[in-house]
């Protein structure tokens, strides 16, 4: 079962990734849509973790110890 779960979710990258090809060498406009969408949630998932990444630093603590 999560195969199948892994396998869908490459198949939904995959096919984002070729929908922002074929969108930027004019694609129809659904594939500028899922382009639009692709490109989007990649800066969410960026941000994401940019913000993860400050989060953890913040919490660090002051690295030593007695």
């Amino acid at each position: 079962m999560v195969e199948l779960v892994l396998v869908g979710a490459l198949a939904l990258v995959v096919g984002g990734c070729a929908c922002v090809v074929w969108a930027e060498r004019g694609g129809p406009r659904w594939a500028r849509m899922v382009a639009t969408v692709t490109l989007a949630a990649g800066e969410l998932l960026r941000r994401s973790e940019k913000d993860w990444r400050r989060g953890l630093n913040r919490t660090g603590g002051d690295g030593g110890g007695d």
